[in-house]
C-alpha cells in the first residue's frame, strides 16, 4: 500500500472519530458551566490528557525539538524532563487543588474572571482579558508551524488546504461539544501521541544503527560548539542557554490561562492525585521523547535545508528531514501524531480565548444581562472568529515570510502571558497579602518586557552595547521571557509589602473556602 493511501485512510478514520465526539458531547454543552468547564465534573484521565495535549503541540514536536535538539544535542532532553517535573508534577501539586477550590468558591470560570473576583476589581479582569486577546491569537497561529513540511512528505497539496482542514475540523467539535468534546478528543489524541513518539524514536534510532551507534556518531560532531562530544554531553555545549529553555517551557505553563483552566474543571480530590501521576508520565514520554529525538538532528546535517542569510538550518525542516526516509506506516503515524498535537492545543486555545472574551468583556458590557443560552451562542461565534483569524495569520505568514512581525509576536506571546499572570495567580491562591497595585505592575512588567523584546528583534537592535546582563537578556525571546516570569515572582511580594492591602473581612470570605470541613474515608486519611 502506498504512503499516500495509507495516510489518507488513517486521516479519514481520525477525522471521523473527532467529528463523532463533537456530536456525542453536545449534551454537555447546553449551559456556560458545561460548555466552558464540562460542569466541573471531568475525571483524572481526561483532565490529565487535556493538560498534556494542550501543553505539547506541533510547535514542540517539529519546531522546538528541531531547534533545541540542533543547539544542545542530547542534553535537550532536559527540557522535556523539566516540562514533566516542573511544568506538570509541580504544577499539579502546587496549583491543582487550590485552583479548583478557590475558583469554584468565587464562581470564576476564566483566569481574568479569577483576577476580577479575587482582587475585587473589574478593571483588572478587563485588563487581563485584553492581554489574553492580544497575545493568545499569535500563539494560536503558531500551532500551524511545521505542518507544511510534514504533509509535504506525503501529499502534494497547498499549505493553505492543510490549515483550512485542521481549522474547520477543530472548530466543528469545539463548537458542538465545548470543553467535554475537547477533553475526550484530547484523550484520544494523547494516546496517538504516546504511541506515535515511541514509534518514531525507535524508527530513527534503528535507521542510525541503534542508540549506541547513533550516540557515537553524534559524539564525533564538533559543529558550532567547536569541541568533540559537545552534543552528546550531559549538559550540552551551552548549559546556561539550556537552563533558560527549561525554565521558560516548564515554569511558563503555570501562568498560561489555557493550562491553568484545566484545574478549574477537575472533579474531585482523588482525581487530582491520579491526574498528577498521569500528566507527569505523559509529559516524560511525549516531551522527553520529542526533545530526545531532536537531539539527533545533527546526524542529518548534510540533508537539512540551510538559511543562506544566517548559515543555520531552517529549524522547522530538521525533524521532517529525519523522518523522510522512514517506512510509510511510520510517516502515516507521524502525520496523525502532529495533527493530534496541533488540534488538541488549538481547541484549548480557542475555547480559552472565546470564553474569556465573552464572559469577561462582552457579558459585563451588556447592562440588561445575558442568558446562558446567549452566552454559549456568543462563545461559539468567537470560536469561529478566533480560528479564522489564526488560520488567516498562518496562511499570510507562509505566503509572506518577509513579514517578520507575525513570527516575532508568536515568539514573545508565551513570555508575555506567563510574565503577566504567573506571579499574581500563584500568590493570589496562597497569600492574603498580595495587593491590587502589585498585580497591575506585574501586568505592565510582563507585557512591557515582551514588547521591548519585540522592538529589539524587529528593529535589529544591537543589544551588545546595553551591557553584559541586558545584552544577554534581550538576545532572545527565551531569555527575556524567563526574566519576565522570575522578575514577576520577585516584584509582586516586594510591592505588596508597601502598598494598600485588601479589606480583611473580604479576604476572610475568599480564603474561607480552604477551611471548610469535609469528611473522607480512612483509606484516604487516618484518624489522629
Amino acid at each position: 500500500m502506498s504512503k499516500e493511501i495509507l495516510c489518507l485512510i488513517m486521516l479519514v478514520i481520525f477525522f471521523a472519530v473527532m467529528i463523532y465526539v463533537g456530536f456525542y458531547s453536545r449534551k454537555h454543552a447546553t449551559d456556560v458551566d458545561g460548555f466552558v468547564l464540562g460542569g466541573r465534573g471531568v475525571g483524572p484521565w481526561l483532565t490529565a490528557f487535556a493538560f498534556g495535549t494542550s501543553y505539547f503541540s506541533a510547535v514542540i514536536f517539529v519546531g522546538y525539538a528541531g531547534q533545541f535538539g540542533w543547539n544542545f544535542g542530547m542534553s535537550a532532553t532536559w527540557a522535556g524532563l523539566g516540562n514533566a517535573f516542573i511544568g506538570s508534577l509541580l504544577a499539579w501539586n502546587i496549583l491543582g487543588r487550590r485552583t479548583r477550590v478557590m475558583t469554584q468558591h468565587l464562581d470564576a470560570k476564566t483566569m481574568p474572571d479569577f483576577f476580577g473576583k479575587r482582587f475585587d476589581s473589574v478593571p483588572l479582569k478587563v485588563a487581563a482579558s485584553v492581554i489574553v486577546f492580544i497575545f493568545l491569537i499569535p500563539y494560536t497561529a503558531s500551532l500551524y508551524n511545521g505542518l507544511s513540511s510534514l504533509f509535504g512528505l506525503v501529499f502534494d497539496i497547498p499549505y493553505w488546504v492543510v490549515i483550512a482542514v485542521m481549522a474547520v475540523l477543530t472548530g466543528f467539535y469545539v463548537i458542538f461539544g465545548g470543553y467535554m468534546a475537547t477533553a475526550i478528543n484530547d484523550f484520544i489524541q494523547g494516546i496517538i501521541m504516546l504511541f506515535g513518539i515511541c514509534a518514531v524514536i525507535g524508527a530513527v534510532l534503528s535507521e542510525n544503527g541503534g542508540l549506541l551507534e547513533a550516540t557515537k556518531t553524534l559524539a564525533s560532531i564538533t559543529g558550532d560548539a567547536g569541541w568533540e562530544g559537545a552534543y552528546s554531553a550531559f549538559l550540552g555545549p551551552d548549559p546556561l542557554a539550556l537552563l533558560f529553555v527549561v525554565v521558560l517551557t516548564s515554569l511558563g505553563t503555570w501562568g498560561l490561562p489555557q493550562m491553568v483552566g484545566k484545574f478549574y474543571a477537575i472533579k474531585s480530590e482523588k482525581d487530582i492525585h491520579k491526574g498528577t501521576v498521569i500528566s507527569t508520565v505523559f509529559a516524560i514520554i511525549v516531551a522527553g521523547g520529542c526533545y530526545f529525538l531532536g537531539g539527533f538532528g545533527r546526524l542529518y546535517g548534510d540533508q537539512v535545508v540551510m538559511n543562506e542569510a544566517t548559515g543555520k538550518p531552517l529549524f522547522d525542516t530538521i525533524v521532517p528531514t529525519m523522518l523522510s526516509t522512514l517506512p510509510s506506516v511510520v510517516i502515516a503515524v507521524v502525520i496523525v501524531l502532529v495533527l493530534s498535537a496541533s488540534m488538541s492545543t488549538l481547541s484549548s486555545l480557542v475555547l480559552t480565548s472565546s470564553s474569556t472574551f465573552t464572559l469577561d468583556v462582552i457579558k459585563p458590557a451588556v447592562k440588561q444581562g445575558m442568558s446562558d443560552k446567549k452566552q454559549v451562542m456568543i462563545m461559539r461565534i468567537f470560536i469561529v472568529f478566533f480560528i479564522l483569524v489564526s488560520a488567516v495569520i498562518a496562511i499570510f505568514k507562509d505566503a509572506h515570510p518577509e513579514v517578520t512581525f507575525i513570527a516575532q509576536m508568536m515568539g514573545v506571546s508565551w513570555g508575555a502571558l506567563a510574565g503577566a499572570f504567573l506571579a499574581p495567580f500563584l500568590y493570589g491562591l496562597y497569600w492574603k497579602g498580595i495587593t491590587k497595585i502589585s498585580v497591575v505592575i506585574c501586568f505592565f512588567w510582563g507585557c512591557g518586557i515582551a514588547l521591548l523584546q519585540l522592538f529589539v528583534t524587529l528593529g535589529g537592535v544591537d543589544v551588545t552595547g546595553w551591557g553584559m546582563v541586558l545584552g544577554y537578556i534581550f538576545k532572545s525571546s527565551i531569555n527575556s521571557g524567563v526574566i519576565a516570569m522570575v522578575g514577576g515572582l520577585v516584584l509582586v511580594p516586594v510591592i505588596s509589602l508597601f502598598t494598600k492591602k485588601q479589606d480583611g473581612e473580604e479576604l476572610g470570605k475568599i480564603f474561607a473556602c480552604y477551611d471548610e470541613m469535609v469528611t473522607i474515608t480512612k483509606k484516604s486519611s487516618l484518624q489522629e
